[in-house]
């Protein structure tokens, strides 16, 4: 990874002030736990609307003084903009992200996701933050589902917000493992009940730790020149396999797709091959509109792909085995 082959992070993290929106979610708790153990920030701050949720996390955190917790939503430009003073690093997380809940509650996803994304980037802007890593997913990618073109809608957003002094780049994510609402979970709950229900025998899905995930964001940190969109190499895996790794005594029952699902997920599209720079481990998609010198910069080592390439969980060549996939159930789930 970047971060580790540049010894970066200590250098800018060190007496930071960072901003987490979402920030009681999964990728929040380790994203926090992460940054307190390898990083010397003066203070992170975790925004978002769920008092409970941020009572349980302080008192997880032993209510560490570097930790602040404020109630808010990205759907309210001034109370954001007010937490934002003297914040140097933000990092967007907060959305509206399980897929059948986008389709039935489309007014309250774009409000969340699309008009959410235009106070995260008016508030950084106007508040002088420094950097700004906001948080994707494969949906976004030829999405077919509200919450997919929500998230595309937002990719473009801060893509197109770099023309000031703050920078904006996002992460692609596929299904993050144990994530709350993600599969792993639901599938646990079912373990042992004598079977499992499978949309699709056919279905696959990117897979990524979240350990994986936090270490993306803070390459992106160190490697940012404003407009990238970056997509770790991450390994594919069926769905019957992840239902095997958790229930292998389990039977499969055939349900069929949800509304809004694919069969298989989709990081890269040939759309955006032209754009599209492969690095050891890890892709960049830099926008159409940069300048040759841009372009110089921010690709640097990088490979221009194919122009037929596509990056999918279908056509991917690294695939996450069942045994690889019980060990990190075990680590994420010790009991």
């Amino acid at each position: 990874m970047l971060y580790l082959q540049q010894g970066w992070g200590d250098f800018m993290l060190t007496g930071s002030r960072i901003l987490v929106t979402g920030g009681t979610g999964s990728f929040g708790h380790k994203f926090v736990q992460m940054t307190l153990e390898s990083h010397n920030p003066e203070q992170i701050i975790i925004y978002s609307r769920d008092e409970m949720k941020q009572w349980e996390m302080a008192l997880k955190f032993k209510h560490n003084p570097k930790l602040k917790f404020v109630i808010g939503d990205i759907r309210d430009y001034q109370n954001l903009f007010k937490v934002m003073h003297d914040v140097n690093f933000v990092v967007h997380a907060a959305a509206t992200k399980i897929v059948p809940t986008a389709e039935t509650n489309p007014a309250e996803c774009i409000k969340t996701n699309i008009i959410g994304a235009m106070n995260v980037v008016d508030a950084c802007i106007n508040s002088g933050v420094k950097k700004v890593v906001a948080l994707s997913t494969d949906k976004a990618s030829n999405p077919i589902n509200l919450y997919g073109a929500s998230k595309l809608a937002s990719d473009k957003l801060f893509i197109a917000a770099n023309t000031h002094s703050t920078l904006f780049s996002v992460v692609r994510y596929g299904n993050v493992i144990g994530s709350r609402g993600s599969v792993i979970p639901f599938f646990l709950s079912l373990k042992g009940k004598g079977s499992l229900p499978i949309t699709d025998a056919r279905m696959t899905r990117f897979m990524i730790t979240l350990d994986e995930s936090i270490a993306l964001v803070w390459d992106v940190l160190s490697d940012m020149h404003g407009g990238e969109i970056y997509t770790k190499k991450i390994p594919s895996m069926l769905l019957t396999d992840i239902a095997k790794a958790i229930d292998p005594e389990a039977s499969f029952e055939i349900v069929g797709i949800r509304p809004g699902e694919k069969i298989h997920e989709q990081m890269i599209s040939i759309d955006d091959a032209p754009y599209t720079y492969e690095y050891e481990d890890y892709y960049k998609i830099i926008p159409a509109t940069y300048t040759q010198s841009q372009k110089n910069e921010s690709t640097k080592v990088g490979k221009l792909v194919d122009s037929k390439f596509i990056y999918s969980s279908e056509n991917n060549t690294d695939w996450m085995s069942i045994d690889d996939l019980k060990g990190q159930i075990k680590l994420m789930y010790p009991n």
